[in-house]
């Protein structure tokens, strides 16, 4: 009889947990993690594409050959400040949302309607103010469906399972970010060749069924439970807490954001003026495809390196991975500092998917082990919201002195982004070695 109580306790104890967090009794099944993770994959090709050749090529029509990396700086430069600020203010009123289908999918819905009525202004558009407000209102779509769809970890998955859930949305995210690559390049590098806007309508069309088809599985499959309202307290006061660090408590957390914020501003750099680079400096016959070709070794790479740079971090640790990976980012510059091929160029940027893939899992791992106990998730948003400070940041430094430099000497101003990329790399790597505290 005393055996028959404690089962039924525990079975009502689990039944309880699993209720807390939005999942069903049945448990969570293995589909569940793509249902939940759907999202990320469009939201992924969507940037991916627009940041690394459509948005490039675009700003050909407009802007001046000599000032071309100045204005894909100030134009993506500001995209990641507004990404900082609505992603946290469409989170807190997710939060507080009391609809009867969920607190997340509305919010998803209503972003992804938005942004599939702003995606054509990129190809409507008649000069740079045009697209630069048509990026802007698509930054803030698509960040007010990201930051509600964030929180289906935390609250559907069991937490032991999250681990995993976080996996799948990393890998998801690098298939993405690669998935269309190779046909966004082929389409706009046939736009950069002159022969019609057909190809960049072609590019849209592409980009917006993949967002549009991942925003209705989201919104069909995935089961919450109905919203009851957050609490009372204001939106203000909600967003001044969340930016408090105990520095006291945990003086390595700084050093670790800007390691953190160093590395990622040289992936940033070297992501964004890659077809530029390759236009340039390398002097390829059609960029547009060669990015695509570049982007795709990197994250095929990445994808080689994401798992067994996570397991090799939990056996050694989680510094010795991300100091490496920073020190092998830094070599690869060196490298790219004699490009002069194709081959060469794809040397190099396998070098760099590797460095990219062993830093974003032991980096992320070093992350949880550092944040507060008990203020996980708002110490995690701090580490998004410095990463994406610091790709602002150096888009509006970088792209100017690009220009500048390159003024003075051809090629020189793209020296310069190099120099800078591996400062980054060194100093960001060497950041976390006078860590005074081993992580929990």
């Amino acid at each position: 009889m005393l055996g028959y109580k404690s089962t039924r306790l525990n079975s009502m104890r689990k039944v309880v947990s699993n209720s807390g967090t939005g999942v069903p009794p049945g448990g969570f099944g293995s589909v569940d993690y793509i249902k939940i993770t759907i999202f990320g994959f469009a939201l992924a090709a969507l940037w991916g594409s627009l940041h690394t050749i459509v948005l490039q090529v675009r700003l050909l029509d407009f802007v001046a050959e000599s000032q071309k990396n100045t204005y894909l700086g100030l134009l993506t430069g500001t995209g990641l400040i507004l990404a900082m600020v609505v992603q946290p203010i469409a989170g807190a009123i997710s939060d507080r949302s009391g609809f009867s289908w969920g607190r997340r999918r509305p919010y998803i819905l209503l972003g992804t309607i938005l942004a599939l009525l702003f995606m054509p202004g990129i190809g409507f558009s008649g000069s740079y103010a045009a697209i630069f407000i048509t990026y802007c209102l698509l930054q803030v779509s698509c960040n007010t469906a990201q930051g509600p769809y964030q929180a289906f970890i935390p609250e559907l998955v069991p937490g032991g399972k999250r681990g995993l859930a976080s996996g799948v949305k990393s890998l998801l995210e690098i298939v993405g970010g690669v998935a269309l690559l190779r046909l966004i390049g082929y389409f706009m590098g046939r736009h950069f060749a002159g022969e019609g806007g057909s190809w960049l309508w072609l590019t849209l069309g592409a980009l917006a069924i993949v967002l549009l088809g991942a925003m209705v599985a989201t919104v069909l499959m995935v089961k919450e439970r109905p919203g009851t309202g957050g609490s009372q307290l204001s939106l203000l006061s909600t967003l001044y807490k969340s930016f408090k660090i105990d520095v006291k408590a945990h003086p390595d957390f700084i050093p670790f954001l800007v390691s953190r914020l160093l590395i990622l501003m040289a992936f940033a750099t070297l992501q964004r003026f890659a077809l530029y680079f390759l236009t340039d400096v390398v002097g390829v016959a059609n960029p547009a495809v060669v990015t695509a070709d570049l982007l795709i070794v990197v994250g095929v790479c990445m994808l080689v390196a994401v798992y067994p740079a996570g397991r090799l971090s939990d056996r050694i640790g989680r510094r010795p991975v991300v100091v490496s990976s920073g020190l092998l980012g830094a070599l690869a510059i060196v490298l790219l500092f004699s490009s002069h091929s194709y081959g060469y160029v794809m040397f190099c940027g396998a070098i760099l998917g590797i460095s990219s893939g062993a830093f974003m899992s032991s980096n992320w791992a070093l992350a949880t082990d550092l944040v507060a106990k008990g203020e996980e998730a708002r110490y995690l948003g701090l580490t998004n919201l410095a990463t994406a400070g610091g790709g602002a940041l150096t888009l509006f430094i970088i792209g100017p002195a690009i220009d500048f430099f390159n003024a003075y000497s051809s090629g020189l101003g793209y020296q310069v982004m190099l120099a800078a990329c591996f400062i980054y790399f060194v100093v960001g790597s060497l950041l976390l070695i006078r860590m005074r505290s081993q992580p929990r």
